[in-house]
């Protein structure tokens, strides 16, 4: 995804609404349900870039559009895990009366078990509780920022593991023979991988802690006990409330984030209502 440049001409028919002075944004004046303009597109991503997270209310979108719209800022993810819409496998169901979705319930950046993680991710909601099931973002970049100077040398050059079995564990996810050996498969496909802890956003260029409690397991160039306590740190530091968003959701509410310099919570304070998302999942670069 390129950012525009000053020069472009943008048809600026949306309307953005800055929410919070870290991150977060609403846009209106477009159904994401059509073919994706050109001008519209380079809108969508400028103020991505420099909101974080966009929230669109209001739009009923199929299986089928929600993957064309994604598809416009890159290739999109089939997740190992959870189920997908037959017809549209690029969309995967988050559905708490078919799958154990508590891994949402933590803070987490998407899919950094991948060498390559998502750039984004689109999400619509498709059936929610009377109350409760909100979800938080954070800013990765304002986490970063804040931090002192000589905290901020001491990251610069350390790597972390990152690991799919952190959020996805064998006694939640092989629990029958045919999930087991799907699991074993998506463990040999998906070995840890190691990321920066501090990764530098491909366009803007801003830095950003990159690691989240979903997937990350150790700063590996540190002993095990100080890579725990700095990790603790930083999980905790990384979602203090002035970086963070907190949205409730109203049906065909949807949101695109950039994975890249957020991490995100689902709350899972509804039960035993059911909740019902549907997600597409837009690949990304190395980090570097």
């Amino acid at each position: 995804m390129a950012r525009p440049t000053d020069s472009e001409e943008i048809v600026m028919s949306l309307h953005v609404t800055p929410l919070s002075t870290a991150l977060g944004a609403i846009v209106g004046g477009i159904d994401l349900r059509q073919p994706l303009a050109d001008a519209d597109q380079r809108a969508i991503e400028r103020a991505l870039l420099d909101h974080q997270v966009l929230f669109f209310r209001a739009q009923p979108i199929e299986p089928s559009q929600q993957a064309a719209f994604a598809a416009r800022f890159g290739e999109l993810h089939i997740h190992p895990i959870y189920p997908n819409i037959p017809e549209q496998p690029e969309v995967l169901v988050l559905d708490t009366a078919v799958t154990d979705v508590r891994d949402n319930a933590i803070w987490h950046t998407d899919v950094t078990f991948l060498e390559t993680p998502a750039l984004g991710a689109v999400l619509a909601s498709k059936q929610l509780p009377a109350y409760g099931g909100d979800t938080l973002w954070a800013s990765s970049s304002a986490a970063f920022e804040a931090l002192s100077k000589p905290l901020q040398r001491l990251l610069d050059g350390l790597t972390a593991s990152h690991d799919f079995t952190r959020s996805f564990p064998l006694e939640r996810f092989g629990n029958t023979p045919e999930a087991l050996e799907r699991y074993h498969e998506v463990q040999r496909q998906h070995p840890p991988v190691s990321h920066p802890v501090v990764r530098t956003h491909p366009v803007t260029g801003r830095r950003g802690l990159f690691v989240n409690e979903g997937f990350t397991t150790r700063i590996n160039e540190l002993e095990p006990a100080e890579s725990d306590a700095l990790l603790r740190f930083l999980f905790a530091h990384s979602t203090r409330p002035e970086f963070t968003i907190r949205w409730r959701w109203q049906e065909n509410d949807l949101a695109f984030w950039d994975n890249r310099i957020t991490q995100h919570y689902a709350v899972d304070d509804y039960r035993p209502a059911r909740r019902v998302m549907h997600r597409a999942t837009i690949l990304g670069d190395r980090p570097h």
